[in-house]
């Protein structure tokens, strides 16, 4: 998964998966299926821990906004290189593969469907609390933040400053007011 998130999908060999995973091209195969069926699997193992972990930190929030501006925040620590800016996994796959692989596609679909579960859970919550009116459409909402993030991370990854970054992350929050 690490690999693959690192490098992208087509960017990473089978060598590059055998050295990684130290096993033999006929052990990989036979235990995976090949590198897609991999991929599919690192896929949805990526998924399964993000959401796990995003879920987590809004039970964990003291407020929905604080999750949401938490969550946009997080883009700066690529920014300040205390990580490495890889982005996301199933962004940078929607950005890799568009729509050439309907298998993969509906892997991203899958990914950004969860995403967005946690972050529609965020701006309702919020709307609870009233940080949000209530009146404004939770989902386009968090398809907004979705998008958001999209373009946060792929500045981060381009080598964004994170002035920059927390400025258009401040311009992101306004029309949540």
């Amino acid at each position: 998964m690490q690999l693959f998130w690192r490098k992208g999908y087509e960017n990473t060999s089978i060598q590059d998966l055998l050295e990684t995973m130290q096993l033999s091209k006929s052990s990989l195969y036979q235990a995976f299926g090949g590198k897609q069926a991999l991929f599919e699997r690192c896929m949805s193992r990526y998924g399964s821990y993000a959401i796990g972990a995003l879920r987590d930190a809004l039970d964990a929030a003291p407020s929905g906004m604080a999750f949401i501006r938490h969550f946009l925040e997080s883009v700066l620590d690529e920014a300040r290189g205390t990580c490495e800016a890889r982005g996301c996994l199933v962004l940078n796959t929607a950005n890799e593969f568009a729509r050439r692989d309907p298998r993969i596609s509906a892997a991203v679909a899958e990914g950004l469907g969860r995403f967005h579960g946690v972050l529609l859970a965020a701006v309702q919550r919020a709307q609870r609390e009233g940080d949000i009116a209530p009146d404004r459409d939770a989902v386009v909402l968090a398809n907004y933040l979705v998008s958001s993030m999209s373009g946060l991370k792929t500045l981060s990854k381009a080598g964004a400053d994170e002035a920059s970054l927390r400025g258009i992350i401040e311009l992101v929050l306004k029309p949540l007011d």
